[in-house]
């Protein structure tokens, strides 16, 4: 066998269908389009979601919610992940930049948020954006220090 011989199996091919090529093919005069309506005429393009007329979807369905443009995305660590960074890392600051640093987190544009989910049994200072209540009292419990930004100020203007 060589490969000028080779052919495809009975029946996988086809003739495509040769559209508005005359009365003999068997798809002139209309050429699959139907009689009249916007879809027999030159230049028609259906609109998307568009439904012959009928209401579309999109109209039908009811608007609700609101979006708040000004919503601020918090990239969140609990209270149990900083117990082990504090246990692999002994000894350091837990703040945004060093999460950052050692890819412990992924998103640096967006602010920090600490959470008190988990338990926090080593001393460590934590420096976020913001701390939830019980995140705030478990780190000081443990004996360690909460830092915001605005606290970081203070101390830098003293």
């Amino acid at each position: 066998m060589k490969i000028h011989e080779i052919q495809p199996a009975e029946g996988a091919t086809r003739n495509r269908r040769r559209i508005a090529r005359g009365q003999g093919s068997g798809y002139g005069n209309t050429a699959t389009r139907g009689h009249k309506g916007a879809s027999s005429r030159s230049g028609y393009k259906r609109k998307s979601g568009f439904e012959g007329g009928q209401m579309p979807l999109h109209r039908r369905l009811p608007k609700f919610g609101f979006k708040n443009p000004f919503r601020i995305e918090y990239t969140v660590i609990n209270l149990e992940r900083i117990e082990e960074i504090a246990q692999q890392f002994k000894g350091q600051e837990i703040s945004k930049a060093f999460l950052l640093e050692h890819k412990l987190i992924k998103r640096g544009n967006q602010p920090l948020k600490v959470l008190g989910v988990g338990e926090l049994k080593t001393a460590v200072t934590v420096s976020a954006d913001k701390f939830s209540k019980t995140a705030a009292e478990a780190i000081q419990k443990a004996g360690g220090k909460v830092i915001t930004p605005i606290q970081a100020d203070e101390a830098a203007n003293n």
